[in-house]
């Protein structure tokens, strides 16, 4: 017994027997147990028993089962064999049958073969007199009949009479062929007229050559053809009409001729196109004929003739493209996208076809300019297209086309910036210049002209004639703004590089920056709308950024000449601020006159900058304003004599009321929005003018302490410039000086040349201590050199890249782009 069997039977006695109380009941329970083993044991007795008595009966029915089982095996195969014997016996009996099967299958075939070989032989017989009697639509019947049986004979190419058969119908399909092309050849020598029954007799003619191989229709097509075009050979070969300015009695012959035959033609089945196929072989001859001509020109073709060639080719071409393919003129709906406000505002003045339509017919009409002559069409049932089959011809000779639109483009350029009146029309919304719109509307004439004669290389070569006026017009562009003065005049009177500009001229100036842009986003426009309709191998190689390179380069030196020119109007107001005697007054009042002079300067210019000038780039504006500004008015107060307390609370003064109108010139140009950045920056500047002031106001003993809180950044040379302005004289100055180089403020360069002459004659800014290196001093140049660089292999982004270049010019400046400007 295991573990587990021992703990059950003493969990049973004790639920049991839970109590000490309940043993009492052992004895009945024992007996009761003891009652139920021997029930046990007599049942399995029993079983056992009953076992032994069922075990001989299962082994009786074991046996018998097994016997009958044999005897149904016997049986199966008793059946099987009978089976086979059944079926050797029916397979006896069929075999006879299969061979009266065959043999009637057999006799069918023969007969039948036998009837259709008399059939095949009496047809051809028949067909042999028809051919020679010339009873075509009999024949073509025939010919049907014939063809098919001799393809229920194509399994008996072997056997004699067979072969004899076919070589006699090939004979007979020869001589039909033979009869029929002779007929043929009489059809358009006049006899048709005389001989009533030709056009029937030739109209069941070609019921045979239907019926014979499709190679023989297309020979007698051919043939035909060719026929047809002997004349014309003979005609247009000459060397009365073999020129250029014949070319339309090319295709009035043709038109002629198919009108003038149309009748008798109608003999021809639909589906044989003989008015289409002849077409073709006409287009293909004339294009070679033309070809021959052009080689053979000894000297450039007049432009007014092979355009007259070319058009009246492409006229014709959309004719027969209508005629055989239903095809129609397409509109250049692309080209009439651009620029479409400048065609509803201005008309341009003359159009280049003016300048030849004398040399072309009176009948040639302008509206031929807004066809195009190179729509692909489908021809239904012969899959040709007609568009360009002559007129592709014409390409590489329309280069004489291409040197008059230039030379006309570059005419109308020259006479409209002499009409110009660099002026916009009064209540104009763009302020732009009227000559960029007329520039692009004969140009899109120009385009729309040539589109409808070419959309291959001449249309591409066409693009770069457009490139080459347009940068023409930005070269035009860029010679109308000011320039600075040059000469010996001008630099002995320190004006060289100085820019004047008058209040037209500032006007003139935003009126170039705005046209400019224009022109740039123009461009892109062009290439992209001619993108759409030029040949899809040229689409890849139209790119106008150049020509975008190119006003963006103006919107660069045209911004930088404006701030220029306001600079220059500053010129005498600092001079007048150097010439007040600040070390002479006696009291502080209002504001100098020269802060009342720079008020009214930008309260003169900066409410017209604002109205013209677009958000972004009069921000750029006001910003290189305020860097030349600021830093300029910090470096003119060392350009000053000696400067009294009270000449420096007056100076402090004016320099609030200078900072004060720098913050409202936003205001002024009603562009408030762009005052955040700008209004930071102006601070900034003035602070360190209004610090070197209040340094100057210090007094003398703690003026190093001052200088070196108010102005950290500062030099001991322009500490020293400070002490000559305060009225020290050089031997009171020592001790301040040795006193301010042993606090490490800073450290005098022997290598730097003192440029400060002792007070009170000096009137030379000092060297500050990041000098500009001498390739930053020409910072126009550099800009405009910077654009030109960026413009080639780099998409033109407008504005924003512009602000790029300028700001990577003077990223590493702490003072400004233009501090060097106003040095000395």
């Amino acid at each position: 017994m295991t573990k587990t069997d021992k703990q059950r039977a003493l969990d049973y006695i004790n639920q049991m027997f839970p109590t000490e109380a309940s043993l009492s009941g052992v004895e009945p329970l024992m007996q009761k147990i003891h009652s139920e083993i021997r029930r046990v044991d007599a049942e399995i007795l029993a079983a056992v028993r009953q076992q032994s008595n069922s075990g001989s009966k299962a082994r009786e029915e074991l046996a018998a089962a097994t016997h009958a089982v044999q005897e149904l095996i016997g049986k199966i195969r008793e059946i099987k064999t009978k089976a086979e014997q059944s079926e050797t016996m029916v397979q006896e009996i069929c075999r006879d049958i299969k061979k009266l099967d065959f043999a009637k299958k057999h006799i069918t075939t023969t007969i039948t073969a036998l009837h259709r070989l008399t059939m095949l032989v009496s047809a051809v017989e028949q067909l042999q007199v028809m051919a020679s009697k010339r009873q075509y639509k009999e024949a073509a019947a025939q010919l049907e009949a014939v063809n098919q049986l001799c393809g229920h004979f194509d399994a008996y190419r072997d056997v004699p009479k067979i072969t004899e058969l076919r070589e006699k119908f090939k004979g007979i399909k020869q001589i039909l062929k033979s009869h029929v092309f002779s007929d043929f050849s009489s059809l358009g020598t006049g006899k048709e007229s005389e001989e009533t029954h030709l056009l029937q007799q030739l109209s069941d003619a070609c019921l045979v050559v239907d019926a014979l191989e499709p190679s023989v229709r297309e020979e007698l097509v051919k043939n035909f053809c060719s026929r047809e075009l002997t004349s014309y050979q003979q005609i247009f070969e000459g060397a009365e009409l073999a020129k250029l300015d014949k070319t339309e009695r090319r295709y009035a012959w043709i038109k002629r001729r198919l009108r003038t035959n149309e009748e008798i033609w109608k003999l021809f089945p639909s589906s044989w196109h003989v008015p289409y196929l002849l077409c073709i072989q006409f287009c293909k001859l004339t294009r070679t004929q033309i070809v021959e001509i052009l080689n053979n020109l000894k000297e450039k073709p007049d432009v007014g003739t092979i355009l007259m060639a070319l058009q009246r080719t492409l006229e014709f071409e959309e004719e027969l493209a209508e005629k055989f393919g239903g095809g129609s003129r397409s509109r250049e709906s692309e080209i009439d996208n651009v620029d479409d406000k400048v065609e509803s505002n201005n008309q341009i003045v003359s159009d280049i076809r003016k300048k030849y339509e004398k040399k072309l017919a009176a009948h040639h009409g302008i509206d031929n300019e807004d066809q195009d002559g190179h729509k692909d069409l489908s021809i239904p049932g012969a899959g040709f297209n007609f568009q360009g089959i002559i007129s592709s011809c014409f390409e590489p000779y329309l280069t004489v086309y291409l040197e008059l639109e230039e030379k006309t483009l570059m005419e109308h350029l020259e006479k409209l910036i002499q009409e110009e009146t660099w002026e916009t029309e009064e209540g104009s919304q763009t302020n732009i210049l009227s000559s960029s719109m007329q520039v692009f509307l004969i140009i899109r004439r120009s385009l729309k002209r040539c589109s409808a004669l070419t959309k291959k290389q001449t249309l591409f070569n066409l693009i770069k004639v457009f490139e080459r006026i347009l940068k023409a017009y930005a070269t035009k562009l860029f010679a109308k703004l000011p320039k600075g003065g040059t000469g010996i005049v001008a630099a002995a009177t320190g004006m060289d590089g100085q820019i004047k500009t008058s209040d037209r001229d500032e006007r003139v100036i935003c009126y170039i920056v705005n046209t400019a842009e224009y022109c740039h986003k123009t461009s892109g426009e062009l290439a992209e709308n001619v993108s759409k309709i030029v040949d899809p191998v040229f689409v890849d190689r139209i790119d106008m950024s150049e020509v975008q390179d190119e006003f963006s380069a103006v919107i660069t030196k045209a911004l930088i000449t404006l701030v220029h020119g306001i600079e220059t109007k500053f010129d005498v107001e600092m001079a007048a601020m150097t010439r007040v005697p600040w070390g002479m007054l006696e009291s502080v009042g209002d504001q100098s006159e020269y802060v009342n002079n720079i008020n009214t300067i930008l309260t003169a210019s900066i409410p017209v900058l604002g109205n013209l000038l677009s958000p972004i780039y009069f921000q750029f504006f006001l910003d290189k304003l305020a860097s030349s500004l600021g830093p300029r008015f910090y470096l003119n107060i060392f350009k000053c004599k000696q400067i009294s307390e009270t000449g420096a609370q007056q100076m402090l003064l004016d320099t609030q009321a200078v900072k004060t109108i720098l913050l409202d010139v936003p205001s002024l140009g009603k562009k408030t929005s762009v005052a955040a950045g700008y209004s930071k920056f102006v601070s900034r500047e003035m602070s360190k003018a209004e610090a070197l002031l209040k340094v100057i106001l210090s007094p003398t003993d703690s003026v190093a302490d001052t200088y070196c809180a108010l102005l950290p950044e500062g030099t001991p040379l322009e500490f020293q410039r400070i002490l000559d302005l305060k009225g020290l004289k050089r031997t009171d100055q020592q001790s301040i000086l040795d006193d301010y180089n042993k606090r490490g403020a800073g450290t005098y360069q022997a290598s730097m040349k003192p440029v400060i002459p002792s007070a009170p004659s000096t009137t030379v800014a000092p060297v500050i201590a990041n000098p500009i290196t001498p390739g930053i001093i020409p910072l126009k140049e550099e800009i405009v050199a910077r654009a030109a660089a960026l413009g080639r292999g780099a998409a033109t982004t407008g504005i924003r890249r512009f602000l790029a270049l300028t700001e990577s010019t003077t990223k590493d400046r702490k003072d400004g782009a233009f501090r060097k400007l106003f040095i000395g």
